[in-house]
């Protein structure tokens, strides 16, 4: 069977480590990019120099018109996707809710929840048995934020990721007879690059002794999750959510 996987946001962080590993699991990988080519390029030539299938598209998968050209694009390229990992996302400086802005609360819902309806969406009209599909699977990235609330520093982020997993409840149930399966992770304190653009990339170390395994995790430990549950290994679950978090 021929799969083929969009990673949004997949330039680099655990986008990028879910486009390495599924490659590795025989995927046509599709990687797409907001800005940074540079940094998607460099994951699919690493890919092809495996021995994998890759392309970078460059689109921000919150704009509706963009989406679907993302869409088209590839399936002239390698047909209908089979699997769908909704991982862009942003944050901004850490800050409390009273000093937030209207204008940075709405970039933050564009950016996060607007990006995972519309892929979404538009995987379900390929995946879907109901529109002639096969079937298939996505995978929400989520964060712990959603159920801490993450308070004095990323409350409208946390409020976004639990919008996220609201959606994953309920298109699970919605698509669950049409051959498709909707789950999501919960990363925790993950080293990335995100805790830069929040203005703390020391972050992790800073809060590892928080976390009952005194450690921070990797990104790799997030995709293993991710790829698990797009497999035939998953193949009962559907609505399910896998904290990784290292027990916070």
């Amino acid at each position: 069977m021929n799969k083929t996987i969009l990673i949004t946001g997949a330039g680099r962080g655990i986008g990028a480590e879910v486009a390495l590993l599924a490659a590795k699991k025989g995927y046509n990988v599709c990687v797409n990019y907001l800005k940074n080519n540079e940094t998607a390029n460099d994951v699919v030539n690493k890919i092809i120099q495996d021995g994998g299938t890759a392309i970078a598209y460059q689109a921000d998968v919150s704009v509706e018109k963009e989406v679907y050209s993302l869409f088209e694009n590839i399936e002239k390229d390698f047909g209908k996707i089979t699997a769908l990992v909704n991982n862009a996302g942003i944050l901004e400086r850490q800050s409390r809710l009273d000093d937030l802005s209207l204008e940075r609360f709405n970039n933050i819902i564009k950016s996060n929840i607007i990006s995972c309806f519309l892929c979404s969406k538009l995987a379900v009209k390929q995946m879907s048995t109901k529109y002639g599909g096969a079937g298939g699977a996505i995978v929400n990235v989520s964060s712990i934020a959603a159920v801490t609330g993450a308070p004095n520093e990323y409350i409208d982020y946390a409020a976004t990721k639990g919008a996220i997993e609201s959606l994953t409840v309920g298109l699970s149930k919605e698509v669950a007879s049409e051959r498709i399966r909707v789950n999501a992770v919960r990363p925790g304190f993950i080293y990335t690059d995100i805790h830069a653009d929040g203005g703390e990339s020391n972050r992790v170390n800073r809060l590892a002794e928080t976390i009952p395994m005194k450690r921070g995790g990797l990104p790799s430990e997030v995709a293993n999750a991710i790829i698990w549950l797009l497999s035939e290994e998953a193949s009962f679950s559907t609505g399910t959510f896998i904290d990784i978090t290292g027990g916070k």
